[in-house]
C-alpha cells in the first residue's frame, strides 16, 4: 500500500514572533534544538527526511532501527532528531553525527544515540491528515504515542507556554512554538510562530571580513567578535553580518584606521594559545581557511544573540545581530562572565511529558 503523503515534502515552517499572546487559538509546544526530520514508513521501508528534503538514514541507523520496530506499517510523522547528554540537549553532539565515514557513524550511533521527538502526524494507513486542523492532528498523534519516539508536550494555555519558555531552556530547548489550532498542515509555508530567547553581550571587535561583492576595503561583510576568558585570553565567539549595502560601505571607511598587519594580534602567530578559539580555521564543514582582516582592539560592540554552544569556551550558535557601539566600554572588560546561563532543568521530564498542564 502506497502512502497517501509521499517523500520528499517541505516541512511546515515558523516565523519569528515577539511575545506569547494572551489570546487563544494556538497550540504551544517546546521548540526542540535539533535537526528537523520527517519520517515516512511504508512497510519495511523507512525514510528519515531532512528539512532540505535530503535522506538522513545513513547518519542515524539506530533511529531507523528503533522506528521500524515500533511504528505502524504506514505512517508519516513530522518531528525533530535530538541528542541528549548530561540531562540536556547537545547540538554539537548532534552535528558530529553527520560524518562521511561509516565506521564513525556506527561508533557515534552507540556513543551518542539520537532520539526522535514527534510533534505532528501527516498520514496513517491510507488516510492523509494534511488537510485536517492542528487540533485534530494532535489528537491523532497522541493515539500513536509509543516507546519508539518521544511525543512533544503541548498546551493551549498561554501561561503554561510562558512557564515553559523560561523553564525548558535549562534543558537545552530553544523556546516555544505556537501552532494555529484551526490550520491544516501547509508544506513549506511559515504559518507557525516561534518565540525564541534573545540576549545581549558586549564583545570586542577583533577583525572583519570584506563583503564578497566588491574589492577588499570597499564594503564590510561581517564583524569578528571576541570575548575574554577568566585568564584574559581572547576567544572568537561569532560574527555579525547583517548590514544594509550602504551601511557596509560606511563601515569600511569608518573602520579602515583600525586595520592592522596583525603583529601582536591575539588570534595570529605566536600569540595563539592551545584551546583558544580563533577564526577562519579548517573544519569538517570547511576544507580551506577563510581569510579575515585583523583590527586593533579598540572597539566594543553590543550584539544580540539567542544562545551559545560549544562548551568551554563557548561561542554564539547563530549569527549575532548588531545592536549598538559601546564607546563607554573597554575591550579588556568584555568577558564570558556577562553571558547568561539558564537554570538547569531535567530533559527527561520534558521527554516524559511530566510538565504538561492545560486548561
Amino acid at each position: 500500500m502506497a502512502l497517501p503523503v509521499l517523500a520528499p515534502i517541505k516541512p511546515m515552517l515558523a516565523k519569528p514572533a515577539k511575545a506569547i499572546p494572551d489570546s487563544g487559538g494556538l497550540l504551544f509546544e517546546p521548540k526542540w534544538d535539533g535537526f528537523r526530520c520527517l519520517v515516512f514508513r511504508d512497510g519495511d521501508e523507512l525514510t528519515l527526511q531532512s528539512r532540505a528534503e535530503k535522506p538522513l538514514n545513513r547518519y542515524f541507523p539506530e533511529v531507523v532501527e528503533r522506528l521500524l520496530e515500533t511504528l505502524p506499517d504506514q505512517v508519516v510523522l513530522d518531528g525533530e532528531l535530538v541528542v541528549a547528554r548530561d540531562g540536556k540537549l547537545d547540538f554539537d553532539a548532534l552535528t558530529e553525527r553527520i560524518h562521511p565515514a561509516d565506521s564513525r557513524v556506527q561508533l557515534l550511533a552507540k556513543e551518542s544515540p539520537a532520539e526522535f521527538v514527534a510533534f505532528d502526524v501527516l498520514a496513517l494507513g491510507s488516510e492523509s491528515f494534511v488537510d485536517e486542523p492542528t487540533s485534530a492532528r494532535r489528537a491523532r498523534l497522541e493515539q500513536l504515542a509509543g516507546d519508539g519516539f518521544h511525543l512533544t508536550p503541548a498546551t493551549t494555555d498561554p501561561d503554561t507556554a510562558r512557564h515553559w519558555f523560561e523553564l525548558f531552556e535549562g534543558a537545552g530547548l530553544d523556546g516555544v512554538i505556537g501552532k494555529p489550532l484551526g490550520e491544516p498542515y501547509t508544506p513549506g509555508k511559515r504559518v507557525l510562530f516561534k518565540y525564541k530567547h534573545s540576549r545581549t553581550a558586549d564583545c570586542v571587535l577583533a577583525g572583519l571580513r570584506w563583503h564578497v561583492d566588491g574589492a577588499p576595503g570597499e564594503a564590510v561583510g561581517s564583524f569578528l567578535l571576541g570575548l575574554h576568558d577568566g585568564d584574559g585570553l581572547l576567544h572568537h565567539v561569532g560574527v555579525v553580518g547583517s548590514f544594509p549595502a550602504a551601511r557596509r560601505r560606511e563601515l569600511a571607511t569608518e573602520l579602515a584606521p583600525l586595520v592592522t598587519d596583525g603583529e601582536g594580534h591575539p588570534w595570529l602567530g605566536d600569540a595563539v594559545r592551545e584551546g583558544q578559539r580563533i577564526p577562519g580555521g579548517i573544519t569538517r564543514w570547511r576544507s580551506k581557511e577563510q581569510p579575515w582582516v585583523p583590527l586593533r582592539l579598540e572597539r566594543v560592540v553590543e550584539v544580540s544573540y539567542e544562545h551559545t554552544e560549544g562548551g568551554d569556551p563557548a561561542r554564539f550558535r547563530h549569527t549575532a545581530q548588531f545592536a549598538r557601539w559601546r564607546p563607554d566600554r573597554e575591550p579588556s572588560s568584555c568577558g564570558y562572565a556577562q553571558l547568561e546561563e539558564p537554570a538547569r532543568y531535567d530533559l527527561s521530564a520534558v521527554f516524559r511529558g511530566e510538565v504538561v498542564r492545560t486548561r
